[in-house]
């Protein structure tokens, strides 16, 4: 028997077997469907060419799709004007005029939305108290760090309380502080405004903090999608994850490590996961299920290799329950 009191989580954002061809030679987008609820963080990835930027376009009003519809609040993307006024969007590389306050940048925008001067100036207050920047809000954005205009941007796609908001690598640049920061925020806005939050980012290790959901993109489709924790048991009942090792070296010998491992005699596929901090996804040769002595026997292979050349170690382990690892797996042919 269903309880009274429950209630079930709202889908803000549809999307139904979305296309989109330029010519019968360029597909740039194969049956995207997907469903975002209220309250949640989707993280959207693929490689480059994955066809996320299409998706994105289409999703946010700016390109029309060859076929397929989705939904915002309900309302259908045959209402594309009805639509941008229920959806937020922080684009990647977003310019700021630089001899404007903060307050009246976003004061303009308030207006644009239909609201009286005075109403969008407190809306415009509240969201700078909201991101983090009340105390520079009459500072001119020339001032302003690369930090503080992400937060300003998001503020910005904030301004007609959206059902739905689009952020395409918000913390690209920041340092580590400021992109821990910065995702604290992108889960409030979703927490506490109930909103849908669609997240772009290459940085794997802030898609499985923050999301509740992924969908991985490749070739213009969808190769996986669910909750993070969903995708990543499916991956690993596959065996897609089984045979990984990850290594950690120093950024500065990242090169000549993936040289040293490729010719190691058991490993398939040596890739980069992440070269700032020095991560490696070492994929070796298939091994028996369960066989943790094989398993043993394979990573100090490739851990001696790393010690005869010289090369620090700075951390090890194997693969299983990383997103990284699912999405370097299912979109191994991209990056090859």
């Amino acid at each position: 028997m269903m309880n009274p009191n429950s209630v079930q989580p709202k889908t803000l954002l549809l999307a139904d077997d979305l296309r989109k061809s330029y010519d019968s030679s360029r597909v740039a987008l194969r049956g995207l469907s997907f469903s975002l609820q209220a309250g949640r963080v989707l993280g959207f990835l693929g490689p480059n060419g994955a066809g996320k930027t299409t998706s994105i376009r289409i999703l946010t009003t700016i390109l029309e799709p060859t076929s397929g519809r989705f939904y915002v609040d309900g309302i259908s993307s045959e209402y594309p004007e009805k639509i941008r006024r229920k959806i937020g969007v922080l684009p990647e590389g977003l310019g700021f005029p630089k001899h404007v306050t903060g307050t009246n940048y976003l004061s303009y925008f308030g207006q644009l939305y239909g609201r009286p001067a005075s109403d969008a100036k407190a809306v415009a207050m509240q969201l700078l108290k909201d991101v983090g920047m009340q105390h520079r809000g009459d500072s001119l954005i020339g001032t302003y760090s690369h930090g503080m205009r992400q937060r300003l941007g998001i503020a910005r796609a904030l301004v007609n309380d959206p059902q739905v908001v689009f952020l395409d690598e918000p913390t690209l640049g920041l340092d580590p502080r400021g992109q821990k920061e910065l995702l604290s925020l992108i889960r409030r806005i979703a927490t506490e405004r109930n909103a849908g939050v669609v997240l772009s980012s290459h940085l794997l290790s802030e898609i499985e903090g923050i999301c509740d959901d992924v969908v991985i993109m490749n070739a213009g489709q969808v190769v996986a999608k669910g909750t993070v924790s969903e995708v990543i048991g499916q991956s690993m009942e596959t065996g897609a994850q089984r045979n990984l090792i990850r290594v950690r070296v120093p950024a500065s010998s990242v090169t000549q490590a993936q040289e040293v491992l490729e010719g190691v005699p058991n490993v398939k596929q040596v890739t980069l996961a992440d070269v700032m901090a020095g991560w490696l996804a070492v994929q070796v040769m298939d091994r028996v299920d369960g066989d943790s002595l094989e398993e043993s026997l394979a990573k100090n292979k490739v851990l001696d290799a790393l010690i005869r050349a010289e090369i620090p170690i700075l951390g090890s382990e194997t693969g299983g329950g990383r997103l990284q690892d699912v999405f370097l797996q299912l979109t191994a042919e991209a990056i090859e």
